[in-house]
């Protein structure tokens, strides 16, 4: 394969390139795409916009950064612009400033089951503005500060700052039943 752009007609190679991609990464963008719409029918319509992005754009890909951080560099791009084309004014879109954190805490008594609480949880990532959702949901992928601070464009201990931050403030929402609307 090497480092060369593909062109216009290596179609085989951008194929190859793909399916790698699908194989590799097709749970996680399916994941990713869960954390970025709510309504399943809207998620498929995402995912499938993401897999025609990615094949577009494999043509293009030059081996200069990992096959990984293109996949998600592409996805995420992809569903920010899909999720905000549907609904520009998306208000419920929050940055981690403007987040006012409750001061008195909720007793809540009941036992949540653990699919409850990644549904609150995605709730409140979905809140969240792209640059943070991304950077969080990466970190849930497992992926270190260095490498997603390759796919969104900040230094890795900018990207470390941010996941403590986002963790510190959904942990917050997330005892103070922040979403249970």
């Amino acid at each position: 394969m090497g480092n060369r752009p593909a062109g216009a007609g290596d179609s085989s190679r951008v194929r190859e390139l793909y399916e790698r991609a699908v194989a590799d990464y097709g749970h996680a963008l399916k994941r990713l795409t869960r954390a970025y719409e709510a309504d399943a029918d809207r998620r498929r319509d995402v995912l499938q916009e993401i897999h025609m992005a990615l094949w577009e754009s494999l043509a293009r890909f030059d081996g200069r950064c990992a096959l990984g951080t293109w996949v998600y560099r592409v996805a995420h791009n992809t569903a920010t612009s899909v999720c905000l084309r549907r609904n520009p004014a998306r208000g419920q879109l929050v940055s981690l400033e403007d987040i006012e954190l409750p001061t008195v805490s909720i007793d809540r008594e009941r036992d949540l089951h653990d699919r409850l609480g990644m549904e609150r949880l995605l709730g409140l990532i979905q809140r969240l503005r792209p640059l943070d959702r991304q950077v969080i949901l990466l970190y849930l992928e497992d992926i270190d500060a260095r490498a997603i601070g390759e796919i969104v464009g900040l230094s890795a201990t900018n990207v470390a700052t941010k996941i403590h931050r986002v963790k510190k403030v959904l942990a917050q929402q997330f005892r103070e039943g922040v979403g249970d609307e």
